[in-house]
């Protein structure tokens, strides 16, 4: 063999094993995140919280239910449809007083996995009351995902109302307007609300039946519209999904949620349909409004889902839940809700005379 034949074949040989040496770190790279994707999802797919506990904030009693217990004199209640919904989604409540320091709240949403602010019928402006407790909340979840610790938020109607509010800076003038709506309506969405993070994930028929049918519930004197968003530069960190008209035909915002952190809010009330019962409110109770309205907190509780905190063992636990405290039937009473959980003082009064 010449010289030239050898220096030919060790340059084809060298070629060779080079061609299998990148073949060889190739393969081996694909195989290493191979690997990785597969652990990736299968970490991703077990952070999820499987017993998800989300509190649900109190708010001042109601001069109604009141005069129902005038010798008990409640501080404040929850309507137990909003309990029933959410544990109909797989999570358990904690209730959340209202009255209390910021420390009350810091601590106990060490301890819970988001928190759900009810519709009602009372004043933002009362001091230690439902606003106050919420601007706690709010600054507090703000801070958390800030620092990367996810929390969500859920607000409905009520709820819904003062997440914006407290967005906007709570000023002496109330960034909400006058709206009239007592009525089921469907919904109308926005262009892109397939991108949200609420409805990329919807399923069709569900969809239809919020987009065709009267079935989200409004009761409310007030509403958020676009302009108010826009008046205090809200658009940048809220986004709208849909929008409803009310009984005077104006359109007002029927969901929204946040484009950072896992903050959401309808102005209906998704919980009426399956738990509230009150003839005369002519709630839609067909099994299409059960099944679009139920979608709801089924989304809220899976975010929740993604929050891993706990309390620090199932005693502790079971001292904060809602079964330490009994539900009033007080839709025999003529109240709107059928029942009711109040809170403090509690166990004061005696009937046995």
């Amino acid at each position: 063999m010449s010289c030239y034949d050898c220096c030919f074949s060790l340059n084809i040989w060298y070629q060779l094993i080079t061609m299998k040496g990148v073949i060889i770190i190739l393969a081996a790279y694909f195989l290493y995140y191979c690997k990785c994707a597969t652990r990736t999802f299968y970490v991703e797919s077990n952070v999820l919280n499987d017993r998800p506990i989300i509190g649900v904030l109190s708010q001042e009693q109601s001069f109604y239910l009141h005069s129902k217990y005038p010798k008990e004199n409640y501080t404040s209640y929850i309507a137990s449809s909003y309990v029933k919904d959410i544990e109909s989604a797989g999570a358990r409540v904690v209730p959340i007083l209202i009255g209390k320091d910021r420390g009350y709240y810091e601590e106990l949403m060490k301890k819970i996995n988001g928190v759900f602010l009810p519709g009602g019928a009372t004043f933002f402006n009362q001091s230690n009351g439902f606003a106050d407790a919420g601007q706690h909340i709010y600054e507090i979840a703000k801070e958390l995902n800030h620092n990367g610790d996810y929390f969500p938020i859920f607000g409905t109607c009520l709820g819904f109302e003062l997440l914006i509010i407290l967005a906007s800076g709570r000023g002496e003038i109330e960034n909400r307007i006058r709206c009239y709506s007592h009525s089921n309506l469907p919904l109308n969405f926005t262009q892109d609300y397939r991108s949200s993070k609420m409805f990329k994930e919807t399923p069709i028929d569900i969809i239809n039946i919020l987009k065709t049918k009267d079935v989200t519930v409004n009761a409310h004197q007030f509403c958020i519209v676009d302009e108010n968003l826009k008046s205090h530069n809200l658009t940048n960190d809220w986004r709208v999904t849909a929008h409803s008209n009310d009984d005077y035909k104006v359109e007002f915002i029927a969901s929204i949620e946040h484009r950072r952190y896992p903050f959401y809010g309808v102005q209906f009330h998704p919980e009426k349909s399956a738990f509230e019962w009150k003839l005369s409110k002519k709630y839609p109770h067909s099994y299409e409004a059960v099944k679009a309205n139920r979608y709801f907190m089924d989304f809220f509780v899976q975010e929740c889902r993604k929050s891993q905190h706990s309390f620090a063992s199932a005693a502790e636990e079971n001292r904060y839940l809602i079964y330490n405290y009994e539900p009033r039937f007080t839709g025999v009473l003529g109240s709107a809700y059928h029942q009711c959980y109040f809170f403090e003082p509690k166990g004061t009064v005696s009937y046995k005379n």
